[in-house]
């Protein structure tokens, strides 16, 4: 018989999700659908992503809030999808997900998204910024910004574009790995490489940040602000390698970091998600999620929660759906977590690893409570 019940302490959770992005505001063919539910970008001979752990968790989670049974076959689904229209199905999965805000990534839009605002009109939430790194200086060099003057310019601009953020993003992990090194860029090397990376501009090409430096200057300014910064980590699209996304490779970083008691935030982490809580116990400054892997694990998400919880302190994991484009991502990642948390406590209740006052502590820190710490957000009681 299906389970159904979750434990009283998570199933009351209005979660804070730390990392996501905005929503497609368009009705979606088959074809576009499935689209977004890869992290490639090529159709799928092999057969249909609505049969995949995603897919079928999916058709089994959503479909009854499009009033249909649950699994639903895909066909049915997608006909109820277009009937009801984009803005019902959106305001359908985030009203059910239960947020209680999100800190929204605005850096990456190769379609059209909702904003921030639009985003939490729809979930009933706060909304917040979060601020990807490398748009900023791709916007100083395609505005005619010099070598000399790059330093200066990041720093001021980014000081500028975060007035209104509570956070900051790092897609290091996309463009030259996480191997970054572990001390902070003087403004000689800054303005060298600046100049190399102008140099090979082209025009008419896109301007694209891929220098290790520049990087790790982005990264170092924006704790200087006082942002506490994202950095990918792990699983992404197809133009990540994913061997050097492992976030171990970060620790000399990290531990040059460290001193300036500034959150440090490991987003996604699969398959190194044990990595990742590793240096979440051993770095007071490092927290960790589990975002994207979450629902594209269907089932599995127990599984990965329970492992990249062996380590990582209770305190240092944050709730993140990574849901981009499909509304549906946002309610499968709050559901799938929300089941996957209450299955580990439930487990440790009956084990005696735990209280149930201890069980109750754990799931509204890892549900909100971490999240409004390290992004120094107040409490909706207070």
């Amino acid at each position: 018989m299906p389970r159904t019940e979750l434990l009283p302490a998570v199933a009351g959770l209005s979660l804070f999700d730390h990392h996501c992005h905005g929503v497609v505001p368009a009705d979606l063919t088959r074809e576009e659908f499935e689209g977004l539910l890869t992290e490639g970008d090529r159709p799928h001979p092999g057969g249909s992503l609505l049969d995949s752990q995603l897919g079928l968790a999916l058709r089994r989670w959503c479909a009854p809030l499009l009033d249909l049974p649950r699994h639903a076959e895909a066909e049915e689904y997608l006909s109820r999808r277009a009937e009801l229209g984009h803005a019902e199905v959106t305001g359908r999965m985030l009203r059910a997900s239960r947020l209680g805000a999100l800190a929204v990534d605005t850096g990456f839009t190769p379609l059209p998204l909702l904003s921030p605002a639009e985003l939490g009109v729809a979930a009933g939430a706060p909304a917040y910024e979060i601020v990807r790194l490398e748009p900023v200086a791709e916007g100083i060099a395609a505005a005619g910004g010099t070598a000399a003057g790059f330093p200066d310019a990041v720093r001021a601009a980014l000081a500028e574009r975060s007035r209104h953020a509570v956070g900051a993003k790092s897609i290091a992990a996309y463009r030259v790995g996480l191997e970054l090194a572990g001390r902070r860029p003087t403004d000689p090397e800054v303005v060298a490489a600046a100049g190399r990376w102008l140099r090979g501009l082209r025009p008419g090409a896109p301007v694209r940040l891929a220098d290790e430096v520049l990087h790790r200057f982005l990264i170092y300014t924006a704790l200087d602000l006082g942002l506490p910064v994202q950095i990918h980590s792990g699983l992404g699209d197809r133009d990540v390698h994913l061997h050097r996304c492992d976030p171990l490779l970060l620790t000399d970083l990290l531990r040059d970091t460290e001193a300036a008691g500034v959150p440090v935030l490991l987003l996604h982490n699969y398959p190194y998600h044990r990595h990742a809580g590793y240096l979440a116990q051993v770095f007071s400054h490092v927290y960790l999620d589990v975002s994207l892997a979450l629902h594209n694990v269907g089932r599995r998400a127990g599984a990965l929660l329970e492992e990249a919880l062996e380590l990582a302190p209770f305190g240092k994991l944050l709730y993140a759906s990574d849901a981009f484009a499909l509304p549906e991502l946002y309610y499968l990642g709050a559901v799938l977590f929300r089941r996957a948390l209450s299955d580990l406590l439930s487990e440790g209740l009956v084990d005696d690893a735990w209280s149930e006052h201890d069980a109750g502590r754990i799931a509204t820190m890892i549900g909100g409570d971490n999240a409004r710490r390290v992004y120094r957000l107040p409490h909706p009681d207070s």
